[in-house]
């Protein structure tokens, strides 16, 4: 098995079972790569049916399947949009702290297993599960320090999520032989515009 949205940009999955949260911002529109899993209804069921059975296997739990319906594709959405922007809030656009898109709150039940470890278990239908899914992942996270790892891409076309497992946390480009490059061109362009529009100064000396 493997995580579907995620394997259409061919990245590393973030470690464990926060890769459901990777998985579920790179549904998002890949270009080339492939179209919005989260745009139709059967895509959208495809996409969480093979991405619920990945998670389960890796946190080795059971669960029931979840049915979503055309109001539910709205709402994950927002969801993912929300997540987007507070993903970027956190690592390399501090100007999208202030977008409160994303104000979500999900039922979980904490339960106590057969080896005495205690671990919160998704509520809900629909969209709700997907939400209590997403916010267990994001809590174990952060509470485990890879939270800040998870990253967008800087090309803003593109936003495919990544896991920056480079040394210093720096890396800005889901690939930077295509997002990066691409940026190094734009600004490139940008620069030489910039001089082509700059008047040309003469040295008054020269004028006398």
């Amino acid at each position: 098995m493997s995580w579907p949205a995620t394997s259409r940009y061919q990245l590393d999955t973030a470690p464990g079972s926060l890769a459901f949260v990777q998985d579920f911002v790179n549904t998002i529109l890949a270009g080339k790569r492939g179209p919005d899993l989260l745009a139709d209804l059967p895509d959208a069921q495809t996409w969480l049916d093979e991405a619920l059975a990945q998670w389960r296997h890796t946190r080795g739990v059971t669960a029931d399947d979840v049915v979503l319906t055309e109001a539910d594709l709205v709402k994950l959405r927002a969801i993912r949009a929300g997540l987007v922007s507070r993903i970027r809030a956190g690592t390399t656009d501090p100007g999208a702290a202030d977008d409160d898109q994303l104000a979500l709150s999900a039922a979980t039940t904490m339960q106590l297993d057969a080896h005495g470890r205690v671990h919160a278990v998704p509520n809900g239908k629909g969209w709700r599960y997907v939400a209590s899914v997403l916010l267990i992942e994001i809590y174990d996270a952060q509470r485990g320090g890879a939270w800040r790892h998870l990253k967008t891409c800087c090309n803003h076309r593109c936003a495919a999520a990544f896991f920056d497992r480079s040394r210093n946390n720096s890396r800005l480009w889901h690939d930077v032989t295509v997002c990066g490059n691409l940026a190094n061109l734009h600004a490139h362009r940008a620069r030489k515009r910039a001089q082509q529009n700059t008047p040309e100064r003469h040295d008054p000396k020269e004028m006398s």
